[in-house]
């Protein structure tokens, strides 16, 4: 077995035993973390496999998208945001294409059918979030804003970032680090400084059995299709997932739809302060607040994925996907099969991190399930 490191508070004896079973069976090659933190104390500190150490920054992809949600949370808390107040009104040129009555609730709730550009975006034109924007600002949408719901996989925080630059004359980035990341020394980064190079560790690709080979062989994504669109599939050169989480520029500039990089320690404290009592703060987000950016706003049949999922506003809420989770429970995954939420019910903050890719492995890979479990089980058993 693979041999696993960091610390377990007493009761919770039984993750460090499931997270052994993970990083021999699922994430070996490439190594793993998991950090809980339990009414604001870290609980669960651990990691292992191959070249992952437990300060190990990771490209973590969409883990940006709870953080974009906390922020904007914050200015709709402030009374600086309102969520029924059309995007258009604070950013003009976005009311083009037939876009003028799209609401910023309509926006974080992956509603607009803004989801991509028609002939792609390069690496470097991803990395840069207003470059994004202005390129999709005159888009006519995928569909009616408003009357369906698809994943907003590259762009969502491109266009939630510039409402929030138009209406406050500052970056989502810089209200992060101000208000949420310096505050509580999180090791997460929207934009990693240069100084913290040497700590990253690069992605890696899925390691894909022939069975699994063959599956995506035979079911390639159809370039017309709206999955083609916004994924990125029409690029040239070709888009690939795994050099835009390994490219300097992403990490340097942070895109908020899929730049985050950081620990498993780090995204569980920022959850930490959203699931209540952090350094003798109490939480960041008012109840009220927390409870309309958790509630289900799209459900149903994803016009881009072809699955059924939900979202909140910017966050994905996670009681359905976990059971053992509350109502109020909010998070986000990232591509390689990473998983992050705050769980205010039960007091419980999680990060499960991973470097290599798993097979399908977003939204979240399979062994959160038995991680969420026993990180779930073991607090109760506490409480």
């Amino acid at each position: 077995m693979t041999d696993v490191h960091g610390t377990v508070e007493p009761g919770f004896e039984s993750v460090r035993e499931e997270f052994a079973t993970v990083v021999t069976d699922e994430a070996r090659d490439g190594g793993a973390q998991l950090a809980v933190h339990h009414r604001g104390r870290l609980v669960v500190d651990l990691w292992g496999g191959d070249g992952v150490e437990g300060d190990s920054l990771l490209a973590l992809y969409s883990s940006s998208k709870g953080a974009m949600a906390l922020v904007t949370a914050l200015l709709v808390q402030d009374g600086t945001l309102e969520l029924d107040r059309e995007v258009a009104s604070w950013w003009p040129e976005f009311a083009a294409g037939g876009k003028e009555a799209l609401t910023l609730r309509q926006l974080l709730a992956h509603r607009s059918g803004v989801i991509g550009a028609e002939k792609g975006l390069t690496l470097d034109e991803l990395a840069d979030d207003r470059l994004i924007a202005a390129r999709l600002a005159g888009r006519r949408p995928a569909w009616e804003p408003g009357a369906g719901h698809g994943y907003h996989a590259l762009v969502i925080g491109a266009l939630v970032g510039e409402v929030v630059l138009r209406a406050t004359g500052r970056t989502l980035r810089d209200l992060f680090e101000e208000r949420v990341r310096a505050p509580y020394a999180l090791d997460y980064y929207l934009g990693l400084p240069e100084a913290l190079e040497p700590r990253f560790r690069t992605a890696l690709p899925a390691l894909l059995t022939p069975a699994e080979q063959a599956f995506l062989a035979e079911h390639p994504i159809d370039p017309d299709s709206l999955a083609a669109l916004a994924f990125n599939v029409r690029a040239d050169p070709s888009f690939d997932i795994v050099a835009y989480g390994n490219s300097r520029r992403v990490r340097e500039l942070g895109p908020l739809s899929g730049g985050g990089v950081g620990s498993a320690r780090g995204l569980s404290r920022m959850y930490a302060a959203v699931a209540g009592e952090l350094d003798g703060r109490g939480p960041l987000l008012k109840p009220d607040v927390l409870a309309e950016f958790a509630r289900v706003h799209s459900s149903g049949t994803d016009l881009v994925t072809g699955n059924d999922n939900a979202f909140g506003l910017g966050f994905v809420p996670l009681a359905a996907r976990y059971p053992e989770l509350g109502p109020t429970a909010v998070g986000h995954s990232g591509a390689p099969g990473s998983q992050a939420f705050a769980d205010p019910a039960s007091g419980l903050a999680y990060s499960y991190t991973r470097r290599r890719f798993a097979f399908a492995g977003g939204p979240g890979a399979p062994e959160n399930a038995r991680l969420v479990t026993a990180v779930a089980t073991a607090a109760a058993t506490r409480d």
